[in-house]
């Protein structure tokens, strides 16, 4: 039986509606304004203008500003340490990139050779990560600016000032580091306990799994930033070593949920002393209380409630412990892999990789033809045109082509803005107080969505411009025609023209994960120690994939049935999943066929997670006194798993498959082998 999106409604008469992939991008995100980052776009950015003019040199300035701006752009970490990484390596790549441009400014097709080599270079190295994405951003968008602006000389005076700015953004960002060293961490920290706690209120209801999310995505911000400053040494970082304590202690707590889950479904809803005593232990990560913990918890009568007593009261000890033993801390749930090992599989994945190559020569072919274009036909500064192919070609940031129309539209409210200004402002002293205007709203906008932040970046990148080469007014509809062509240029030619943008097989990363989940299965419930069918070839060796950027990956640690790889394990395959969902939200904002396609296959990303929660519940349910499975029936979910899987990568139609999977009813894995079959009703192989 095929399985298709819900389609519109009959009822009432029919109106015209905005498709909804154009809809979700114009509506603002619910989230707060970052004060911090708008006062600090606002001097980052006005202040080398002002110091231009003092100096008589207001060029020098408007590159300063264009730096900083670079900064401010990607200034999206929490940690001080990974801000460091996320501004001053983008600025390198900048100032390598500016220079290029400034080199073949004014030479024609050897521009285009030199841009298209460029953009293959920066989509290449976009897919290694989030601070190579920005890298490979920054290198291509400097290199088109300096291909298309006239920048002072000599050659290296450019890249300086760039640099400058930048620089000026870090700093800033940087001065509350002694005060509030271990801040960010310690507050993602207690977040994360919130959220757990969040996740026993909602166990037994229908919000569980919205909550179960949240709590994947607390984790992994978690993990993220206490690992970037991970301490292996003792007493090398005491602060570090106790959040990662903290941290690891919640995971049992985490484990022991979907027991929590199953067991409010059957017999009402979990105490509300258990939610009430981890926030608490999120008051304390966050105050820093050390003492003797007090908890008052009901005694435990069933297993899932023996399994949240123990790992709540585990947790309660370390939380309020002061200097855990760092021996005893285990880094490995989301540690990076050793350098060697990162620098292998980063060079694989970026000279190996079809979807490496293939985003290369997609935003290769772009930015040439962009190029080819304006040296064909005099667009005045014309430099916008790939500019505008850049923003909205990069992978992730969302859809192409509803990124490429909410750019159109983001450009032209920015222009509107631009126009007051360049018509209305004199140039000169009062540029200054309009930066700091314009500037603040860059951050705020951000936050919102990508046409509202299109639509604050304009305006400020075009009286820079001006500053560079005083068209004034003139600036303004050219522009518009420039983002036009350019969005034209990514529709057809980095859209259209690739059949895997409208006709992508986007069961592919689901069929990974359901291939991991079932590794996941015969590890849980392995004899400690013994290898396992599959376990070691089931992971990041043989295809990439977000495990592979922390050493975690599900393949690296299913080594046998020991609770520790059994941990890691887990992680990582959420991880994974929140990885998956994110592509899959992404495809659903493209349009037909894609988009729809995505609607039809998004309940089997719900239906694993859900098999994945249900193996956790069973191995913790063994854990605390169940009686364990029949290894045969252990056999039969994991096979079933595997071609399910199968199914999935040879199949473009969703089908549903009867599944028969045997087993004691009243037995431990009862509740999995459902969650299987509800998983198999929505789809398997299409035979016919």
């Amino acid at each position: 039986m095929a399985t298709h999106p819900a389609g519109p409604s009959r009822q009432g008469p029919s109106r015209l509606v905005p498709p909804a992939w154009l809809t979700a991008g114009l509506r603002p995100a619910s989230t707060p304004v970052p004060w911090a980052a708008v006062a600090r776009a606002s001097v980052t950015l006005s202040a080398p203008l002002a110091a231009g003019l003092a100096a008589g040199q207001p060029a020098y300035g408007a590159l300063v500003s264009m730096g900083a701006l670079s900064g401010v752009i990607g200034d999206t970490a929490d940690s001080y340490r990974m801000r460091i990484f996320n501004i001053a390596v983008p600025q390198l790549f900048g100032a390598l990139g500016v220079t290029l441009g400034t080199l073949v400014f004014g030479h024609g097709w050897a521009a285009v050779a030199a841009l298209t080599l460029v953009a293959l270079v920066s989509g290449m190295i976009s897919s290694i990560g989030a601070v190579a994405s920005v890298s490979g951003l920054l290198l291509l968008l400097n290199a088109v600016v300096g291909a298309g602006l006239p920048m002072p000389g000599p050659w290296w005076k450019a890249p300086l000032l760039l640099t400058l700015g930048g620089l000026l953004v870090l700093a800033l960002t940087l001065l509350g580091w002694p005060l509030r060293r271990a801040a960010p961490e310690r507050t993602a920290v207690a977040a994360a306990y919130r959220a757990v706690a969040a996740l026993y209120e909602a166990a037994g209801s229908d919000t569980y799994d919205a909550q179960r999310q949240a709590v994947t995505a607390s984790l992994n911000q978690s993990y993220d930033l206490v690992l970037a400053r991970r301490a292996r040494e003792h007493g090398r970082a005491p602060t570090q070593v106790r959040l990662l304590a903290q941290l690891n202690v919640l995971i049992p707590l985490v484990e022991a949920a979907p027991a929590a889950h199953l067991r409010a479904r059957r017999h009402g809803p979990v105490h509300p002393s258990v939610p009430a005593a981890v926030r608490d232990l999120a008051a304390a990560v966050e105050e820093g209380r050390t003492g003797s913990p007090r908890l008052e918890l009901p005694d435990p009568e069933r297993p899932s409630e023996k399994a949240v007593d123990h790992a709540l009261r585990h947790a309660a000890d370390v939380v309020h412990e002061a200097d855990p033993d760092p021996y005893n801390v285990d880094d490995r749930l989301g540690r990076p892999a050793a350098l060697r090992v990162r620098v292998r599989r980063t060079a694989r994945a970026v000279l190996f990789s079809g979807a490496s190559w293939r985003y290369g020569l997609r935003l290769a072919l772009c930015i040439g033809l962009a190029q080819a274009l304006v040296s064909l036909i005099p667009v005045p500064r014309s430099y916008w045109v790939a500019l505008t192919v850049t923003f909205v070609m990069k992978p992730d940031f969302g859809s192409v082509f509803s990124r490429a129309v909410l750019r159109a539209l983001g450009t032209a409210l920015g222009l509107v803005l631009a126009a007051l200004v360049l018509s209305e402002v004199p140039r000169g002293w009062w540029d200054i107080p309009v930066m700091m205007l314009l500037a603040a709203l860059i951050p705020a906008f951000s936050a919102k969505g990508y046409v509202f932040q299109t639509a604050a970046i304009t305006p400020v990148i075009l009286l820079l411009s001006d500053l560079l080469n005083h068209q004034g007014f003139g600036l303004v509809l050219p522009r518009l025609y420039d983002s036009l062509i350019g969005c034209a240029i990514a529709l057809v030619a980095g859209y259209l023209l690739w059949p895997e943008s409208w006709h992508a097989r986007i069961g592919d990363r689901l069929a990974d994960a359901v291939a991991d989940t079932a590794a996941y299965v015969a590890l849980a419930f392995a004899p400690t120690g013994a290898p396992r069918r599959g376990a070691a070839t089931a992971g990041t060796e043989s295809r990439p994939g977000p495990g592979a950027e922390t050493g975690t990956g599900t393949g690296a640690t299913m080594a046998g049935g020991d609770r520790g790889a059994r941990l890691r394990a887990r992680r990582a395959l959420y991880r994974d999943l929140s990885t998956v969902r994110s592509e899959f939200q992404r495809a659903l904002t493209e349009p037909p066929p894609t988009g729809t396609r995505a609607s039809a296959w998004w309940p089997l990303v719900v239906a694993v997670e859900r098999i994945v929660d249900a193996t956790t519940a069973a191995r913790i349910r063994v854990d605390h006194g169940a009686p364990p499975p029949d290894p045969a029936e252990v056999a039969a979910v994991e096979r079933e798993l595997r071609e399910f899987a199968e199914g999935l990568r040879s199949s473009e139609t969703l089908v549903e498959v009867r599944s028969d999977l045997p087993g004691d009813e009243n037995g431990v894995l009862a509740p999995l082998r459902h969650e299987v079959r509800a998983a198999r009703a929505i789809a398997g192989p299409d035979l016919g």
